[in-house]
Order: C-alpha cells, then sequence, then structure tokens
C-alpha cells in the first residue's frame, strides 16, 4: 500500500525512511510541537521550498536541465495571488482567479522558452533563462501600477486565513487555532499533494524517457523518443509546479514583492538544496529544504549562543559572531559537498545498497539427507 502511496519510489535505506517519517511528521505537527512565530515560519518555508526544489529536480536532476528561469515561475504564481486578491477583493474566487490565471501565463511562457531555446546547448540555454528571468524581474519593477514596484503589493485573504479567525475559543492541546494555523494546514495539503504528483511523473514512463535523455540525449533520439518534445514538456511541468509554489507564498505572507520572490538568491538556494539533497530523487528536496531552512533561520542563534560562551577567548568569540553567519553557511556547505558528494539522499541510498544482504539460516546437516 505505501509503495503505490509513493508511486514505487521507496527510500531504498532505512535510515532515510526514519528521516523522511520524522520530517513529515514534525512538520504535520509543527504548529504544536513548535509554538511560536518564528518556528510556524520556517517549517512554511520549509513546504515551499519542498515543492519549489523538487520542481527545480524535475528539470535539473531528471532531465539535466540547467535553467535560471525557476523563479521566475515561481514570482509569477506568488504575483497572481497579490493582483488578484488585490483587483477582486479577498475572495476565494479570487484566489483562484490567481492561481488559474498564473497557471496559464506560467504555461505559456515555459512552453515559449522549451520551443525555441532548448535546441541550444546547455550553457546558452543556461545563459538565456538567466536573460528572461532578469528581464521579468525588471519589468515587476516597473509596471508598479499592477505590482506595486518596488514597494510590492499587501493584500488580504478570505476570513478563514486571516490570524484574526478563531473558531475555538479554547486552546487545543495547548494551542489556539487561528487563521494562521489554518492557513499552514492548507499549505501542508497542497505540498504533499504536489509532492506525491512530482513522484507519480517521475516513475512514469515519461519519467524513466526523462532519465534517459539525461543520461544520453543521442541514444534516446535515436531509439525514436522526441527529445525536445520531451524536454518541452518537463520545462512545462516544472513550471507549473514552481508557480503553484509560489501561490503558496503568497498565500503565507500575504504580501508579495520582487525580493520576496523574484530574487536571483532564491535561484541559487534551490540551486544549494539540491546538491546537499541529491540530484534526481525528490526525496533529497525534502531533506536538503528541511537542512538549509533550519539553518539559515536558526545559525545565527546558535553562532550567537557559541559567541556568549566564548566571550573569555576574543578570537574565538569573533570568528563565532553571529554577523559571520553567511561564512559558516558556507562551511557547512562545502562540509556537505565533500561528505555527500551525491546529496545525501544518494549517501544513504549507496550505503544501503552496499550492504551485502542478510544469508539466509544455515540448515541442519540431518535435513539435509
Amino acid at each position: 500500500m505505501l509503495s503505490r502511496f509513493l508511486s514505487n519510489d521507496l527510500p531504498r535505506s532505512k535510515v532515510l525512511a526514519v528521516i523522511l517519517v520524522a520530517i513529515v511528521v514534525g512538520l504535520a505537527l509543527a504548529p504544536f510541537l513548535f509554538p511560536g512565530v518564528k518556528a510556524l515560519n520556517v517549517a512554511a518555508k520549509i513546504l515551499i521550498f519542498i515543492v519549489l526544489v523538487a520542481a527545480f529536480d524535475l528539470l535539473l536532476g531528471y532531465t539535466g536541465i540547467v535553467s535560471f528561469a525557476h523563479t521566475m515561475f515561481f514570482g509569477i504564481g506568488a504575483y497572481g495571488i497579490a493582483i488578484a486578491t488585490t483587483r477582486i477583493g479577498p475572495t476565494w474566487g479570487a484566489i483562484a482567479a490567481g492561481v488559474v490565471g498564473a497557471l496559464v501565463l506560467s504555461t505559456l511562457l515555459s512552453l515559449a522558452i522549451g520551443l525555441f531555446s532548448l535546441r541550444v546547448r546547455a550553457i546558452f540555454f543556461a545563459m538565456i533563462t538567466l536573460a528572461v528571468a532578469a528581464a521579468f524581474q525588471t519589468l515587476a519593477s516597473q509596471l508598479s501600477e499592477w505590482t506595486g514596484g518596488e514597494d510590492g503589493l499587501t493584500f488580504k485573504l478570505p476570513e478563514v486565513l486571516m490570524p484574526s479567525f478563531e473558531p475555538f475559543e479554547t486552546e487545543v492541546f495547548g494551542v489556539l487555532i487561528d487563521g494562521r494555523i489554518i492557513t499552514y494546514y492548507l499549505l501542508f495539503v497542497v505540498a504533499v499533494v504536489l509532492f506525491l504528483a512530482l513522484l507519480r511523473i517521475v516513475n512514469s514512463p515519461f519519467g524513466r524517457v526523462l532519465q534517459a535523455i539525461r543520461e544520453n540525449e543521442f541514444r534516446a533520439e535515436a531509439i525514436g523518443y522526441r527529445v525536445v518534445v520531451y524536454r518541452t514538456l518537463s520545462n512545462v511541468l516544472s513550471a507549473l509546479f514552481a508557480c503553484a509554489a509560489g501561490c503558496m507564498l503568497a498565500i503565507w505572507l500575504r504580501y508579495n514583492g520582487p525580493e520576496t520572490s523574484l530574487s536571483f538568491e532564491i535561484m541559487m538556494d534551490c540551486l544549494l538544496i539540491v546538491v546537499i539533497g541529491g540530484m534526481g530523487t525528490l526525496y533529497g528536496a525534502v531533506v536538503g529544504s528541511v537542512l538549509f531552512v533550519v539553518a539559515q533561520s536558526y545559525l545565527q542563534d546558535l553562532l550567537r549562543l557559541a559567541s556568549e560562551a566564548t566571550a573569555s577567548v576574543p578570537v574565538v568569540s569573533a570568528l563565532l559572531s553571529p554577523d559571520r553567519w553567511l561564512l559558516w553557511l558556507g562551511v557547512l556547505f562545502v562540509l556537505s559537498v565533500y561528505y555527500f558528494p551525491t546529496g545525501v539522499v544518494g549517501k544513504l541510498r549507496a550505503r544501503a545498497a552496499a550492504r551485502p544482504p542478510a544469508s539466509p539460516p544455515a540448515t541442519p546437516v540431518a535435513q539435509r539427507h
């Protein structure tokens, strides 16, 4: 049953299975296990990045395409929600219109990029997508009448998703349920559904062809597969899932601006998470997102404690200053690449595969005769 639920793509490692179960349980119970505004924001960011990075892994890890336009579709999804709710009002119809409009625009743009650019060599395609993403970010900043310009758009959502909404007068397991927690669980359900859909895609015949193209494009073409068509469809699917992640971000923040969803830093974060988790696994998006977002959110706090504890040693205290958290984040990334060259998921699966199978119990001599 679990195998069918996961599209026959099991973790294939007991350690990885335990880690994934712990992550799912932790995210499902985050409002109750980790109370507080910051912890809930971190959990919601993890859910958003799981979808965004898994969509990027479909393109990079499964198809072998390097694209820097991924965050453009992420921003389109966020702006779709922001513009629709600003123009129409805080209604479910506005959210639906924003999602549909963003998905349609993402489909058209990704199809155009795929048809006109995927015939060129990999490095040229990457540069084309980088140029398109930069142009779109500039366009979003200049169309201030629609996008709010550099200031962005702040908007309202339906009452049930607003923090002021409190359906229960008493606390549930010590936590007062409000619209913020309801929004979080909406994101959780959407993230689970989208991730399972991606698992289904990569484990379908279509996904197998994508992997064949990644391994040897010319052989796949010789077998009879139209490589350009498959790569274009992969580009479109990746864009649609990235767009959905952008919608999730806008719903959670109730705000969107160029630096919020179109920043090139988000693209770099996606690349880092894919490398840390493991390319071509999808589970790497889950593990990598948790490691990266938690480190990004709490590394400064840990360094502050370490700096205070070593205050008597000036050099060490200065080196552990919270202001140098980016330095230590870079060190952690280098160490993770050194010790996990195929990512955390790839390393755990390789270690599990290298273990010798358990030998069957010996048959007594008397039973042999």
